[in-house]
């Protein structure tokens, strides 16, 4: 599977990110949550550093989606079979990586706010 680069705008910064084929439309669809995410926490007016309120924002977006899992519940994905596992290999690893990312943010910095 190829993928392509496509120039996104996050709260005002622009961003070259790569989209596997026929992805766009995902992507596109993420990329404004978290735009609109990180502009909502951004215009409350309490935080001002980029880095925090993207991390906020990853935390708000997460609970959220843990809230539509909880109306709907799954067996956690460790307790499935590979052949069970609703997520790709592409996806678990992409998870992997983000969850990575976060805990390295939140270690950084043991405030959020």
């Amino acid at each position: 599977m190829s993928t392509k680069q496509l120039e996104v705008q996050i709260m005002g910064q622009s961003y070259l990110l790569g989209c596997p084929e026929g992805g766009e439309p995902q992507l596109l669809a993420a990329v404004g949550k978290v735009d609109q995410a990180m502009c909502k926490i951004r215009d409350a007016g309490k935080i001002k550093a980029r880095d925090k309120i993207a991390v906020l924002a990853a935390l708000n977006l997460a609970f959220d989606a843990n809230e539509a899992v909880a109306v709907a519940p799954t067996p956690a994905l460790t307790t499935l079979t590979p052949s069970e596992n609703p997520l790709s290999d592409a996806q678990s690893v992409r998870l992997s990586q983000l969850l990575k990312r976060l805990d390295q943010a939140l270690s950084l910095d043991g405030q959020l706010i």
